[in-house]
Order: structure tokens, then C-alpha cells, then sequence
């Protein structure tokens, strides 16, 4: 029987199995490969500190408000959100795919997935298929560069490297810029080095802004990207950029976020302080961008080799041990990037 990753609250995790339903005309069934797990929101959700689970989103107003009812409530069972599989069984009226074809989306961590016809994306043909599981996370880092607005040789500080922070660095790399990476885990600046990134730096050994002004003949950054939802790091980028220069907020901040000095840099330099964020694409872009062509994106450029995603996989590890997993993630162990649940012909 299909089983699914339950949370019952925080910090409990359990399985729950359900029943094969029979497909419509136009579904297809989707045995899973492999689940990406977020060390983002997964685990606000996991501890229980996402807003949507202490608020009420307010959707016409776009509003959090205080409410009996927060917007997302336990048992949570939509966990993961970067999945790839294969497709066992199509519908009468499908027509086009067929069983044994690779296919990447969102659809939990869950052993099988029943998907309307429109809603599969195919792998490329002869691709490893967990490259499918950086579709949605590669889509929030290609967010957050078209939001910098990134220039051919412009001098790009990433704050970050967990792995949106290694997609970002990536992808600004490929978008012409020279990549500053900075993160205090040293085995994080190692894989930024080794995947482009031209110099990183640690922020415990001295002021990241100053040793860029230095580099920079004083003018400072023209971009920098915040992606590790850190307070002081957002501070830090803020104080690392030029005169006028833009500062991408692409971490996803939880609580009060202590530690920003807005009368200083930030004000006196007139920084443009822009939140990222996947709900929405950049506002000048809309027109052409969507979230299914960044997830498409993301997926072609690594088949491509312009992105270079596997290496940050630091763990695959069996849906059953899911539970250990998380319990490893909520520590924080800092050499962990991004971890993978398979599934094998027996889930």
C-alpha cells in the first residue's frame, strides 16, 4: 500500500498510507524516485515556526492577521515540494506519454502520485532524475538573480551557501558576474570554489564589507544576495554594496530580525533593498517568465551543464528513515546540504 510523510506537530513525524485510486481518462500514476528535502521551510514547518502556522494569510489583502485559525493547521500533509519519478500508468485518454518515462514536480513525500495529464513535465531523455529535485529550489535561485538584475561583470556578494545560496552563486556566475561567496562553514565556501564561485570569504575572520570595498577600490558590491534568512548577514550585505546599488532579500526571515541599523548604510548609501520570493516572478519579467519556465529552466540548464546541482546532494537516504533525517536537519549540522529520500520498486 502507498504510504506519505506525515507531520502530526511539531517535531512528529509519521507515515500515513492511503489507497490507490483509479485514474481518470487524463491522469497518470507516478511512482516516486527520489524527494528533495528543504531545509527552509520544511523544517519551519517541521518546528513550527512558519507564520502560516501561527496566522492567517490574507490573500485579498495579502495581509498576515491574528486569527483562532492560522492558515496552514496540524496534521500538515503537504511535505515536500521537489520530487522526481517515473510514470507506471497512464489514462485511456493519454495518448503522448507512456509507462517508464522520467518526470519531475511537487507532489510530496509520498510513495506514488496520481497527476492530470497537463500538470507532468517530462525529464530530459537520458537524465539522471535527481537533477529533477532542484527544479523548484533551482526556480527560487533564478528568482532571486533575475531580481538582481545582474550585470556582465558586475561584482556579485552571494551571503549563503546552503543550497539555494550554491544555485545562486551558480547561476550568477553563468549571468557574467564575478562571484563572491560567503558563508562561515568552511566545507560550504570549499564547494563554492570548486562549483565557480571566485574567492570566499568567512565572516567570522573580519568585515566582509570592508574586504570588498578593498577589492573594489572602495565602490563596494554592485549586487549582493542574501540567502540565508540570516539578520546579521542581510546587515553585513547592506553595509558590502555601492553607492545606490541593489541587495536582494531572497532568505526567508523568521521572527523579528534584530541587528539592522536602516539610519546608516542603508540609508546614507540609498540601497535598493528588494525581497525575492517564489510566489511571484520579477515584476518586469512577468510577461515572460512564469514559475513553470523557471522550474523548466532550472532543470534544462543543469541537463544542459551549465548548472551543476548534483554535487550539493550530501545525503540520500532510504523514505523510511525520514524521520532520522529531519531529526539530523533540526540540529543543524552544518556539512549537510542538500538531502534526498528514495524510494526503491518495494515503497
Amino acid at each position: 500500500m502507498p504510504d506519505a510523510l506525515l507531520l502530526r506537530g511539531p517535531r512528529a513525524l509519521d507515515f500515513e498510507s492511503f489507497e490507490h485510486p483509479p485514474l481518470g481518462p487524463e491522469e497518470v500514476r507516478i511512482r516516486t524516485l527520489y524527494s528533495g528535502v528543504s531545509a527552509g521551510t520544511e523544517l519551519s514547518q517541521y518546528r513550527g515556526s512558519s507564520p502560516f502556522m501561527a496566522k492567517r494569510w490574507d490573500e485579498a489583502s495579502r495581509l498576515f492577521r491574528a486569527a483562532d485559525a492560522p492558515s496552514w493547521n496540524y496534521p500538515v500533509r503537504n511535505l515536500g515540494y521537489e520530487e522526481s519519478g517515473e510514470i507506471v500508468e497512464v489514462g485511456s485518454g493519454v495518448a503522448d506519454l507512456r509507462p517508464g518515462q522520467r518526470v519531475y514536480g511537487t507532489w510530496g513525500h509520498r510513495t506514488h502520485h496520481v497527476a492530470a495529464r497537463e500538470a507532468v513535465r517530462l525529464l530530459p531523455e537520458g537524465a539522471d532524475p535527481r537533477i529533477g529535485i532542484f527544479s523548484h529550489i533551482g526556480a527560487v535561485a533564478l528568482n532571486g538573480v533575475h531580481d538582481a538584475e545582474i550585470r556582465i561583470g558586475d561584482v556579485v556578494v552571494v551571503f549563503g551557501l546552503g543550497v539555494p545560496g550554491q544555485i545562486v552563486a551558480q547561476a550568477a556566475r553563468a549571468s557574467g558576474a564575478q562571484v563572491i561567496a560567503v558563508d562561515p562553514v568552511a566545507s560550504r565556501r570549499e564547494t563554492a570554489l570548486r562549483l565557480g564561485a571566485a574567492e570566499a570569504l568567512n565572516p567570522a575572520a573580519g568585515s566582509v564589507a570592508e574586504i570588498v570595498k578593498e577589492k573594489t577600490g572602495g565602490r563596494g558590491a554592485d549586487v549582493a544576495i542574501e540567502v540565508s534568512g540570516v539578520p546579521a548577514a542581510l546587515a553585513e550585505a547592506i553595509r558590502t554594496v555601492a553607492y545606490s546599488a541593489r541587495v536582494v532579500a531572497l532568505g526567508f526571515f523568521q521572527g523579528e530580525s534584530r541587528g539592522l541599523h536602516l539610519g546608516e548604510e542603508f540609508h546614507h548609501n540609498r540601497v535598493q533593498l528588494v525581497c525575492s520570493q517564489i510566489s511571484g516572478v520579477a515584476p518586469g519579467a512577468s510577461y515572460r517568465w512564469s514559475k513553470p519556465r523557471l522550474w523548466q529552466t532550472a532543470v534544462q540548464l543543469q541537463h544542459e551543464g551549465l548548472l551543476d546541482l548534483l554535487p550539493l546532494i550530501t545525503a540520500e537516504v532510504p523514505f523510511r528513515q525520514a524521520p532520522t533525517l529531519f531529526e539530523r536537519l533540526d540540529r543543524g549540522d552544518p556539512d549537510m546540504l542538500q538531502t534526498v529520500l528514495t524510494f526503491g520498486e518495494d515503497e
